[in-house]
């Protein structure tokens, strides 16, 4: 039974810094591909950023990049999220969500696998 579960969200000034953990159970994160949505109130989901473990590749939105790294724990089932320099529009609930399969790492289709999610809150 995969599980993922999200931590480290929290509430934040603008310019400040989170770190964002996502454990995943049930499966092995070197064989899957592992990403970060989040939504804001109202807002659709949208992708933040993925790591593909087999190609140890790394995806970052737009809107994050030079921002926001993701990166996979080496030695344990764990993806972060480092989130520098967050801002207002940085606010919403973040989601891990994990696939076996690689696909686009930007829709919340490719993957089958979600955590509950966890508030980040820039004021």
């Amino acid at each position: 039974h995969v599980q993922l579960v999200e931590s480290g969200g929290g509430s934040v000034q603008a310019g400040g810094s989170l770190w964002l953990s996502c454990a995943l159970s049930g499966a092995i994160v070197s064989t899957y591909c592992m990403g970060w949505f989040r939504q804001a109130p109202g807002k659709e989901r949208v992708a933040v950023a993925a790591h593909y473990t087999g190609t140890a590749t790394t995806y970052v939105a737009d809107s994050v990049k030079g921002r926001f790294t993701i990166s996979r724990e080496s030695g344990k089932n764990t993806v972060h999220l480092q989130m520098n320099s967050l801002m207002s529009e940085d606010s919403g609930v973040y989601y891990c969500a994990g696939d076996r399969s690689y696909g686009a790492w930007y829709m919340d289709s490719q993957y089958k696998y979600w955590g509950r999610g966890t508030q980040v809150t820039v004021s």
